[in-house]
């Protein structure tokens, strides 16, 4: 059985549940909330708002000159609360990705939580020490600073 790793975040954004939900749930959005230096591109399944079911195909480069499709299957959706997105082909072994949104006083709350796993049994847990967890924090880091310019956290 392949080790399953977890990352999670949460943040609290000035705005209001139905205007964030709106943003996350347009899929093509995703560009916004993604490293530049990624060279992430949609290639197909993002034009309509998220619905159980989507299938959204899309390149990212990982390192300079390595370059992998990724296909994600937005697999469970509860409008303005919560849903779940699975990879179906791509990088890793297993993708999970939790996304809930919940009103707070502030505004509303974001909160991503992610399970994976690695291919390549011991090479990929190696591969995972030293880089791919700090590359996921960096990605995560990055968004949560997306979301705060795109929201107006000050």
């Amino acid at each position: 059985m392949p080790k399953i790793h977890r990352l999670s975040r949460v943040q609290i954004v000035p705005a209001d549940l139905e205007t964030v939900w709106k943003f996350f749930a347009t899929p093509r959005n995703l560009n916004e909330l993604t490293p530049p230096e990624m060279c992430f591109t949609i290639l197909s399944g993002a034009d309509e708002p998220m619905y159980p079911g989507q299938l959204i195909e899309y390149r990212i480069q990982l390192v300079p000159a390595v370059v992998v499709h990724w296909l994600t299957e937005i697999v469970h959706v509860e409008p303005q609360r919560r849903f779940i997105d699975e990879q179906r082909f791509g990088p890793y072994l297993f993708w999970y990705h939790e996304h809930r949104f919940t009103p707070a006083p502030e505004g509303t709350c974001i909160e991503d939580h992610v399970a994976y796993a690695l291919p390549f049994g011991p090479i990929g847990e190696l591969a995972h020490a030293l880089w791919v967890r700090r590359r996921l924090e960096y990605i995560f880091d990055f968004r949560r600073r997306a979301i705060e310019r795109i929201f107006g956290v000050p």
